[in-house]
């Protein structure tokens, strides 16, 4: 199965990088912005079932290694085969 993880700033962090292209949006005449985020992603590809216990695992590897979850928030989509 194929999973993407997005890991964003949480909403209540400043995030520099954001306003940083917010700013440069703006400058190539975007656009008034509300708000620009910028986050990663991560694509993973298991061999593996999906599963209530495979969840539990992979919720742990993305609070313990994918994310900091006192800055950052995570979701992740999985596309199974």
């Amino acid at each position: 199965m194929k999973i993407s993880v997005i890991v964003t700033p949480k909403k209540n962090v400043l995030d520099p990088q954001g306003v940083a292209v917010g700013h440069a949006l703006e400058s190539l005449g975007f656009p008034k912005l509300k708000t620009t985020r910028v986050g990663k992603l991560i694509e993973l590809e298991i061999e593996a079932v999906d599963s209530p216990e495979f969840r539990t695992r992979l919720d742990q590897v993305c609070k313990d290694l994918l994310s900091n979850p006192v800055i950052e928030d995570y979701r992740y989509e999985i596309v199974a085969r």
